[in-house]
């Protein structure tokens, strides 16, 4: 793989600045965001008073974990601008969530949020080891969905010619790649895997692809799995991260000269990790929540957000800014199985250490009795495959699963392309218990 590192003299001088210079600039900012939210959004004003507090009451960063949560009920229950902090018609864009498990949640830019989007976003693409001029094969949705648009909107702030050629049609997805030579590639983990199998579709090579880098986002996905990817395609591959309610893609990305976590963009987004039972902060270093609250947004200001995503702070490296852990798994997509705490990623990563299995997968849960039970449905990596083979691998998975989770599951391998396939996020979990 090429050295894509990126020159120092290139870097916003805020990303190699001293932790005071950073703190300095996080306390002036924090004091003007809770002020602004205070003042302009009646929820902010109603949640902050009734916890007895003022915006005036954040004399130090520390002071900020006396201030109530934001949680997306929260979001949900203002629908649809109700946490709007300016009058409507200064909105320049709205985003919203697919509301597919309740009603969607609102969020909206004014023109200097979209410029600040973009220029996280570009500072994103940057540290993934693109450059001006540099061709980008965009494949996250586009709509709604902050994904496309937002990439979008970084990579005209950096200069790259941008292909929108959003998610879905993957063998045209293939042939561009071959026929535009694009240096980059943002997609989720997931597509990306459809995209490979595309390529052995039609029979082509994807390490000879024009492809020097892959920006990977929008769900979990586990070591072993870029390893997959980098092998596969002779490519890097690193992490960004982002939620719409905080902003959309490029709240934090993975350098790719180090590729040992996200750094946070932390000018622009103040993070913290709490349990995620008691609510109250872990000491750094320790995993749990991640939670955030903005520091420069005007349209939409968001105060101790809760997002669920399951992390640990870390110290800066190739940056000053801090780390975050690749997320984990997500607190309410958490499994109880028989008592036990399951993540999806932990059969992600048995399955990518088992031979003769396909990367996809998807998790059933059912309640046949009293007792729940787990089946993976996976692919034989070859349609060659054999019944004794796929037993042997389904019985290793099995075995993996049973002494790094500690549960017993039920493997099926299928055939290829046996596992529903997503151009966006993949569905990992079907849960049956409550129709059995």
């Amino acid at each position: 793989m090429k050295d894509l590192t990126p020159d120092r003299a290139s870097l916003d001088p805020i990303e190699i600045a001293s932790r005071d210079e950073i703190s300095s600039v996080q306390l002036g900012r924090l004091q003007w965001s809770l002020r602004h939210a205070y003042e302009n959004v009646p929820f902010y004003r109603q949640s902050f008073d009734a916890a007895g507090l003022h915006p005036d009451d954040l004399k130090t960063l520390c002071d900020l974990a006396k201030f109530p949560f934001t949680v997306k009920t929260d979001l949900r229950a203002n629908y649809p601008f109700g946490m709007f902090a300016v009058p409507r018609d200064q909105i320049a864009r709205i985003h919203a969530s697919s509301g597919t498990t309740g009603q969607p949640t609102v969020v909206g830019y004014t023109q200097n949020d979209l410029e600040n989007w973009g220029a996280v976003v570009a500072r994103s693409l940057r540290a993934a080891g693109l450059r001006p001029g540099d061709l980008l094969h965009n494949a996250y949705g586009y709509g709604l969905f902050t994904g496309g648009l937002g990439i979008h909107l970084g990579a005209d702030a950096l200069g790259l010619t941008t292909v929108p050629i959003s998610g879905g049609m993957t063998p045209r997805q293939v042939r561009l790649i071959e026929d535009f030579q694009p240096t980059g590639i943002t997609v989720t983990p997931s597509y990306a895997l459809s995209i490979l199998d595309e390529y052995a579709a039609q029979g082509l090579d994807p390490r000879a692809s024009s492809l020097q880098v892959g920006i990977f986002g929008a769900e979990p996905w586990t070591n072993a799995m870029r390893n997959e990817i980098e092998q596969a395609f002779d490519m890097h591959a690193v992490d960004i991260y982002g939620l719409s309610e905080v902003m959309g893609p490029g709240v934090a990305n993975e350098c790719v000269e180090t590729k040992d976590g996200l750094h946070i963009w932390e000018d622009h987004f103040y993070p913290e990790v709490i349990d995620p039972e008691t609510g109250e902060l872990v000491a750094e270093g320790e995993q749990g929540e991640l939670v955030f609250t903005s520091l420069t947004k005007e349209a939409f200001p968001i105060i101790r957000y809760r997002t669920r995503d399951l992390t640990r702070l870390l110290p800066g490296t190739a940056r000053s800014m801090r780390r975050m852990e690749k997320v984990t798994g997500r607190s309410d997509d958490m499994i109880i199985l028989r008592g036990v705490n399951v993540f999806p990623t932990q059969i992600e990563e048995a399955l990518m250490a088992t031979s003769g299995l396909a990367p996809h997968f998807q998790i059933e849960l059912t309640r046949p009795a009293r007792m729940d039970q787990m089946r993976i449905l996976c692919e034989a990596a070859d349609a060659s495959m054999g019944a004794a083979d796929r037993e042997r691998s389904a019985s290793a998975l099995a075995a993996a699963i049973k002494q790094t989770v500690g549960i017993s599951v039920s493997i099926e391998v299928g055939d290829v392309g046996a596992v529903e396939r997503s151009a966006g996020k993949a569905i990992r979990i079907r849960d049956h218990r409550n129709k059995s």
